[in-house]
């Protein structure tokens, strides 16, 4: 609907605009992240084909640049020859043919009403916090130290050590700072990756330093102490102009990010491009109205994707989009859906997110915990997540071998 109708974070009329982060995430073979990207790959990922023309260093992390990534994945489109693109709000869903309902954590008012009245339940809804973002020419370069955290990858990250004062001293100002309430924040509605720092700092004192603010598997050098607390900045341009505060997201007043992020040693002369902001994301109720192939169940024509399905996540997100357009033209090929198995990444989230109970559903990342046990239990933790993702693989070349090739 951008740019006709705009939303509170979005800033260009590009597609696959990222708000949150420009990291999609560990890329490392045997992490859940690595897991799930290498099944998206299998399954012909676009979006990850423009992430890897896009990327930038980040260690083992996939990060891209936002405006090249948006652009790359919006001049795909407008190029391919089967697809229009029609930019105006839809308010009703079409009452006949296949459609996938895909709206994204940013659910314009009236199309919000348009799935209450759909599914015939009450939205669930939590706040998504952005973290603000630097030029790397503004930090104290005296002060701030390149690291990859236990030396994974390259020397991506700037890092802002903390002595014990200047952290109590940043901490007591933090918890403190004056807040944007823009929502009603009462309802303890946040999800877990995206909480607000401030939100985790009230936990206790130390909560930020066994958090974001870790210092372990970060060292300034043989004859530097050991930092006390330690902020990540990750580099979210191609040119590395730009540096985002990893795990800063945060509903703080603008004037007060510029007052207490400067607190942060390396920091005290940051110039800000983009302050942290809050918006409200909306999910429907999965377990209680989808199925395991993404179909709505009172009509199968509607499949629903992406962070409305309960996935949380870019990766996640597109994922499932895949997903739902491979039953959608099977469906419009008048085959059965189908199911993916539960031993893969994305068969596992499905089946969290449709299976699993209606009254305590909360969104969910792709984690481990999702897949199924092995036949034969591996104790050795680094072997276990081994042996899950070529149980994975396996599995998924066999779907993409089975349905992919017949479509």
């Amino acid at each position: 609907m951008r740019p006709v109708q705009t939303t509170p974070v979005h800033r260009t009329s590009q597609l696959a605009e990222l708000v949150c982060s420009n990291s999609l995430k560990s890329d490392l073979e045997d992490s859940a992240q690595g897991l799930l990207k290498r099944e998206m790959r299998t399954l012909g990922s676009l979006l990850l084909a423009c992430a890897d023309e896009t990327r930038v260093p980040a260690g083992s992390a996939l990060a891209v640049d936002r405006d090249l990534f948006a652009a790359a994945v919006t001049d795909r489109i407008l190029a391919h020859p089967l697809i229009e693109l029609v930019r105006e709000e839809i308010t009703r869903v079409p009452p006949e043919g296949i459609t996938i309902i895909a709206t994204g954590p940013l659910t314009s008012e009236k199309f919000s009403r348009e799935l209450q009245r759909l599914t015939g339940e009450e939205h669930l809804y939590f706040f998504d916090a952005i973290a603000p973002s630097v030029t790397a020419e503004s930090l104290n370069k005296g002060k701030v130290f390149k690291a990859s955290r236990y030396g994974k990858g390259s020397d991506d990250y700037y890092n802002c050590p903390m002595t014990r004062e200047e952290y109590e001293t940043f901490y007591r100002e933090l918890v403190n700072a004056d807040i944007k309430e823009g929502h009603s924040i009462d309802r303890k509605l946040f999800f877990d990756s995206c909480m607000p720092i401030e939100v985790i700092a009230r936990r206790g004192e130390d909560t930020l330093r066994f958090g974001p603010m870790r210092p372990v598997g970060l060292s300034p050098g043989i004859d530097q102490p050991k930092p006390y607390a330690v902020v990540q900045l990750r580099q979210e341009d191609v040119e590395g102009r730009i540096y985002g505060l990893v795990g800063f997201q945060t509903r703080l007043r603008w004037g007060e990010q510029d007052r207490v992020f400067r607190l942060i040693p390396g920091l005290e002369k940051a110039e800000f491009v983009r302050y942290g902001v809050m918006h409200r994301n909306t999910y429907i109720n999965s377990p209680a109205v989808l199925m395991p192939t993404l179909q709505f169940k009172p009509d199968g024509r509607i499949l629903f994707a992406g962070q409305i399905s309960g996935v949380e996540g870019y990766m996640e997100s597109a994922a499932t989009g895949i997903f739902a357009a491979i039953n959608a033209l099977r469906i419009m090929a008048g085959k059965s859906p189908a199911v993916l198995p539960a031993v893969t990444m994305i068969g596992a989230l499905l089946q969290f997110i449709t299976q699993t109970d209606p009254d305590n559903f909360q969104p969910v990342n792709a984690n481990f915990g999702l897949l199924p046990s092995l036949a034969a239990p591996v104790r050795d933790k680094k072997n276990r997540y081994a042996a899950y993702v070529r149980r994975s693989l396996q599995e998924m070349d066999k779907f993409s071998e089975l349905f992919l090739k017949k479509l």
